[in-house]
């Protein structure tokens, strides 16, 4: 194999396959990604065994073949050299790979390519385009919310489904940690009708969601029931799903919630974010009091003080006192697209409905705290 690739391109590609590298690994192939060169470019591969991303990329190719590099050298060999620079890589024997750029002379040792895994294999059932920038507005708007809880390993993903709403089919993403939950709607594209319920892991979340920041594209995504693969124009990420059951989500999701509140986004988000300064622990209850067209925020701490605040809201209902997780509250904040939040309450003890607007295509359930 010979080859030669533009620094940039090539620093660009690696910096999304080499995140899939795991840097401790008792397998040494799965240390490695796998280049090969032929007429449609340098193709770069790297896998965990439960994910697998492949991109290609423009190459002036001199010699076709194959072979697999350390992932992480290699990524900071390349982040290292200059600006502008060209990248020679070239095959020496069975076992090494020399990279040559300007004066730079870098020895590598290489795998043989016959022991890197193939994860792809299988039937894809389902399969349906959509743009970039509406997957990435799923994936965005609810990966706060999965949960980091091993024991519960089915909420360690976006549920990923379809669903139909009053004769509408909506494709629908769901995250909760059992504390919070963030649901997001978009048209159902032409294909997705009929596919599988489907949890998609925590990692290739974040993964695809740094392939998806040009949202101006179209991305493919193709389901089975044990994978998903999501491909752009230049990239293919392939990814096993979670095998469990995904909790029936609609049961927590309140629909007697009568007590309304509205108040301006921005300066709710920054009240929240100022009293809750007071607090030492991460996720200290901030408690809301609601009377006649106001709101007042505040916090306790018997270490270091007190702080309230006052914000102007539409509220006309009875007074409520509720508490909630300052973080959590922040979280959803700044998901939500509005100028405004919609808060719709029911008592201290009752799940509380978070929106920009009423009807809106995102909505968030939040659990109260004891304040």
């Amino acid at each position: 194999m010979k080859v030669t690739v533009e620094r940039s391109t090539l620093l660009k590609s690696l910096g999304h396959v080499h995140r899939v590298v795991e840097r401790r690994n008792t397998i040494p192939i799965l240390s490695n990604l796998l280049l090969s060169a032929d007429d449609a470019g340098l193709k770069l591969k790297a896998t965990d065994l439960d994910i697998e991303v492949v991109e290609t990329l423009a190459a002036d190719v001199a010699e076709p073949g194959a072979t697999t590099v350390p992932a992480h050298t290699l990524y900071d060999i390349v982040r290292k050299l200059p600006d502008g620079a060209q990248v020679s890589l070239e095959t020496t024997g069975e076992t090494g790979l020399t990279l040559r750029s300007g004066r730079s002379r870098f020895m590598l040792q290489t795998l043989p390519e016959s022991d890197f895994p193939d994860i792809t294999a299988g039937e894809m059932a389902h399969r349906f385009t959509l743009p970039a920038g509406e997957f990435k507005r799923l994936i965005d708007k609810t990966q706060f919310a999965i949960s980091t809880e091993e024991t519960r390993y089915y909420l360690n993903g976006i549920y990923l489904h379809t669903i139909d709403v009053e004769g509408n089919t909506l494709l629908r993403a769901v995250a909760t940690d059992g504390h919070r939950l963030a649901r997001v709607d978009t048209a159902a594209p032409a294909g997705a009708a009929g596919m599988p319920g489907v949890i998609v892991p925590r990692k290739a979340v974040s993964e695809i969601q740094k392939l998806l920041e040009d949202g101006e594209s179209e991305v493919s995504v193709e389901l089975s029931a044990t994978k998903i693969r999501v491909a752009t124009a230049d990239v293919v990420l392939t990814s096993k799903l979670i095998d469990g059951t995904f909790p029936d989500y609609q049961r927590v999701i309140p629909s007697g919630n009568d007590k309304r509140l509205t108040v301006d986004r921005g300066d709710f988000a920054a009240s929240v974010d100022r009293v809750s300064t007071i607090s030492s622990e991460r996720g200290r209850a901030v408690k809301l009091s609601m009377a006649d067209g106001r709101m007042t925020l505040s916090v306790t701490n018997p270490d270091s003080g007190s702080a309230t605040e006052e914000i102007e809201v539409d509220y006309d209902s009875s007074p409520l006192d509720i508490g909630f997780n300052a973080r959590y509250l922040m979280d959803i904040a700044a998901q939500l697209d509005g100028d405004t939040a919609l808060l719709k309450l029911a008592d201290p003890g009752s799940p509380t409905v978070i929106q920009d607007r009423e009807g809106a295509s995102a909505l968030y359930v939040l659990m109260p705290m004891r304040v």
